[in-house]
């Protein structure tokens, strides 16, 4: 809506008439009413009615009964003066209807926002403290803020979980401190030398573990430390910088991270924070095809894909993983275009035929046709996946395409990868040209859980099948951690050469404190509530104190089949956005971040499922 100020009228009834000294004291009496009735009713409105919205509305758009209550004068009796003074009244009437009209552009605001603003600051008077068009000093919309079910949960019953879950928090305690206390600003921490590390993925913006936690420490009722965080955010974190950062790992970080912030706690900042820096994304998308670059440089909005990535294409796992994150960017924003966008990449990859039915890794922005064919679940693939069923379910189950894309997709990894070891443990493969690799990444450890979560919605004569699928994906990945010295899983293990759910490389032996596991974990002890989770779950908690803690924090480790850690000396920022969030919500009660309200993206953010109603249809975009 345009300007909502209160503006003086400034029209001026025609003062002329046969008798000037009787008609000049009606008319000065007459629009003493007039105007002290419409700004009695304006006032009096916002102040003290309770559907002060309604009124409001009334008194500007519907002024005859305004009128006729004030339709009385001195001289209202004097036959000579009725024809004069109905004159003036029409005339008055002309110009009031007129200041009316112009009042509809000038001070009408939607109810919601009244009533935001009535509730707010009721001794101020809302339109002189308001912007242009229903938007705050940022220049966004209004929006009435509303806090989903689940932020924060109950102590758990039973004793030992909730031991457990205090063990969780504790191991948080340690991890953010140290953080605060020797990198305080920097993206992550180095916990053996005490200092901070900054990743090439985030060019230099600062503070991604400070953005990163930000949820955690909210749902763990670390409050002291969130605040602490929020005035960080506040006074220090900045984009406008030049510098070229990985898009993926921003948007999935930082603007899921305060987009979460923001839904967990309410706080502007957060909201402020995350549109600010989806408009620097937005470039690129500037491709031919609409297909974003995976590198963007924020500051000119030239991008780039990575060299090695199959002559220049762009990564399934990169550009299909910004749409949850932007179909709420366009709801906080009012800004269609964050949708739209996100929107087009579909229309890119159904114009598009599929091997096998399979989306390979690699698309050409320039020319929109698939780079190499080849196909993984795991790194470089996985999340798309991911944010097909999620996009889907945050939708409130009205995005069908979404649906249908997802369930296509699984069919087609069933088909194709998905194979049982001679053992009989369920593994996904890789698909390279149409030949198997029999390799599994952690990364890919995931896709219980997900398969776990998308089982209710397939078909009723599938929902069985792939919930077993779930728990046997979840089964081998818990064993390639049994199958190791520490206890602790690798970074991706193979079936082949006699060897089963182990590394056989040197350089897949790493564990960089990656929360995949744990993630199915999570969603396999909702769904079904058997007590292995958990245990696994305690399992990786004992590995995790035993041979990744450190004095300064938490370090990943170089090899988890041998017999002592040795530390790669870097705490990355996911361990307290997604390993020990999703520990502690394993050992929490069902009700905190339930998913029948809360989403959660790639990086553990939860987000609100968008609620259909009548007039926001989510992922309807023109």
């Amino acid at each position: 809506m345009p300007v909502a100020t209160l503006l003086p009228f400034t029209a001026t009834p025609n003062r002329k008439s046969a008798s000037p000294t009787s008609f000049r004291l009606t008319e000065k009496f007459i629009l003493l009413l007039v105007f002290s009735a419409f700004i009695t009713l304006c006032f009096g409105a916002i102040f003290f009615l309770p559907d002060s919205s309604k009124l409001l509305s009334g008194v500007f758009f519907h002024s005859s009964a305004v009128e006729t209550n004030t339709r009385t004068g001195p001289d209202s009796s004097d036959p000579g003066s009725a024809v004069n003074e109905e004159r003036v009244l029409a005339k008055i009437r002309k110009d009031h209807e007129k200041a009316l009209l112009e009042a509809k552009d000038i001070l009408q605001k939607r109810p919601d926002e009244i009533k935001q603003d009535i509730k707010k600051e009721k001794e101020k008077v809302p339109m002189e403290s308001m912007g242009q068009g229903g938007k705050d000093d940022n220049n966004l919309p209004i929006v009435e803020y509303h806090r989903p079910p689940g932020a924060t949960g109950r102590e758990p019953l039973d004793p030992e979980t909730k031991d457990r879950r205090a063990k969780i928090k504790e191991m948080m305690k340690h991890a953010w401190g140290n953080y605060r206390r020797y990198a305080w600003g920097s993206n992550e921490l180095r916990p053996v030398s005490k200092q901070g590390h900054s990743s090439n993925l985030f060019g230099s913006i600062k503070g991604a573990t400070i953005v990163d936690a930000l949820d955690t420490l909210y749902i763990m009722e670390m409050f002291e430390e969130f605040d602490a965080a929020t005035d960080w955010v506040e006074k220090n974190l900045d984009f406008n910088v030049n510098a070229e950062v990985s898009v993926f790992e921003v948007n999935i970080r930082f603007v899921g991270g305060l987009l979460s912030a923001y839904y967990l706690s309410g706080k502007e900042v957060y909201r402020k924070k995350a549109v600010e820096l989806g408009e620097k994304l937005l470039p690129a998308f500037k491709t031919p095809t609409g297909i974003p670059w995976a590198l963007l440089n924020l500051k000119s909005g030239i991008g780039r894909n990575w060299p090695w990535a199959s002559g220049g294409s762009s990564i399934l796992a990169e550009y299909g993983t910004l749409h949850l994150e932007f179909m709420h960017l366009s709801k906080l924003s009012g800004n269609p275009e964050f949708a739209q966008k996100v929107m087009n990449i579909r229309k890119v990859l159904n114009r598009l035929d599929k091997p096998q039915g399979l989306y390979p890794n690699y698309l050409n922005p320039n020319s929109g046709q698939w780079g190499q064919h080849h196909v993984s679940v795991g790194g470089l693939g996985d999340s798309f996946y991911e944010y097909l069923l999620k996009a889907w379910l945050m939708s409130d189950k009205t995005d069908e395409e979404g649906k249908r894309m997802y369930y296509d997709a699984l069919q087609a990894i069933e088909t194709n990868l998905i194979r049982k070891s001679s053992s009989g443990l369920t593994y996904i493969a890789e698909w390279k040209g149409g030949l198997l690799e029999h390799k599994m990444g952690h990364l890919t450890c995931f896709a219980g859980g997900m398969i776990a979560l998308g089982a209710d919605g397939a078909p009723s004569e599938k929902t069985g099948h792939q919930m077993e699928q779930a728990a046997e994906i979840a089964r081998t990945c818990h064993e390639s951690y049994a199958r190791t010295a520490l206890k602790l899983g690798p970074e991706a293990f193979r079936f082949d050469g006699g060897v089963e759910a182990i590394a056989t490389r040197q350089n897949e032996k790493y564990f960089i404190l990656r929360p995949e596991v744990i993630e199915t974990y999570l969603y396999m002890w909702r769904f079904t509530h058997d007590p292995k989770y958990r245990e696994w779950g305690w399992e990786a908690v004992q590995a995790l104190e035993q041979h990744c803690k450190v004095e300064g924090g938490y370090s990943g480790v170089r090899d988890v089949y041998a017999s002592t850690p040795n530390h790669d000396d870097v705490q990355q920022s996911f361990y307290l956005a997604e390993t020990l969030k999703y520990l502690y919500l394993l050992f929490s009660n069902d009700d905190h971040l339930p998913f029948d309200h809360w989403v959660f993206n790639t990086e553990a953010h939860p987000l609100p499922i968008i609620q259909k109603d009548k007039t926001d249809i989510p992922n309807e975009v023109e």
